[in-house]
């Protein structure tokens, strides 16, 4: 989705010109800030045809309770052939979790798989290593330090980029992924067959937003753009790095769509 950076789809925006409209709309619209200042993003790659994972689902269910976690599942393809197609994978996801062993140096790709803060990796059903890596990860330098926010007015989602607090993080990319906050899926076939398992924050499209270099910025999404069947949350993160090669997590936002 790299590519989709027409201004159709996604509009930059100056702080002048926006404080302007911003009387405006804020007469015809309502608009809803969302959480600030998470301390992690847990991504969970999971699949339906595995017989390990259930558990690992069910830990980011609860994680995502918590208002300083932004917990995301991301269903991989990989394990099709396996009797059951998931009916959530997407092969962006796979590409990511092996972009992540990529940068990692490993070849640690499996599920239930959670990276917490785009560095550490950590079994999914472990919810005690979840938590210890979120502790370690929040050490590093410049991890969830930059100031993320997003807001709804009418038909379109304001993203906000705060200036960096440390002059050792002066760059990354701004991704917009739309979730649907629970997906129960029964499932017929496969290693889970007969079971009926509830997918929590599934990640149902991404869309990269822009490029942030250090000082504040801006844009604007058309919510037409990430809607779709079940979708009712959006989620903004800053990470160091690119899609190819992701790096660390540098700020998040969540906000529901409804």
């Amino acid at each position: 989705m790299t590519g989709m950076m027409a201004s159709n789809l996604v509009t930059r925006w100056s702080g002048a010109l926006w404080s302007g409209a911003l009387g405006i709309c804020a007469i015809v619209a309502v608009i809803r800030p969302a959480h600030a200042d998470p301390r992690a993003v847990v991504e969970l790659f999971t699949s339906q045809g595995c017989s390990s994972c259930p558990p690992a689902d069910q830990i980011i269910g609860d994680l995502s309770k918590d208002p300083s976690i932004i917990a995301l599942s991301m269903p991989i393809d990989y394990w099709d052939y396996l009797g059951w197609k998931d009916t959530l994978a997407d092969s962006r996801f796979s590409a990511r979790q092996r972009a992540y062993s990529r940068m990692r140096g490993d070849r640690e790709v499996y599920t239930p798989q959670v990276v917490v803060n785009g560095s550490t990796h950590v079994i999914g059903s472990d919810r005690t290593g979840i938590e210890n890596a979120i502790g370690k990860t929040d050490r590093g330098v410049g991890v969830m330090s930059v100031p993320v926010t997003m807001s709804l007015s009418g038909k379109q989602i304001n993203v906000s980029v705060a200036a960096s607090k440390e002059p050792a993080v002066s760059h990354g990319e701004v991704w917009i992924c739309s979730v649907a906050r629970s997906v129960p899926i029964a499932i017929s076939r496969g290693e889970n067959r007969g079971q009926q398992v509830t997918y929590h924050n599934v990640v149902r499209n991404l869309l990269k937003v822009g490029d942030w270099t250090g000082r504040p910025e801006s844009w604007t999404v058309p919510i037409e753009n990430l809607t779709r069947d079940g979708v009712d949350g959006a989620v903004v993160y800053v990470q160091d790095g690119s899609r190819e090669k992701p790096g660390a997590m540098l700020g998040a936002a969540y906000t529901s769509l409804h």
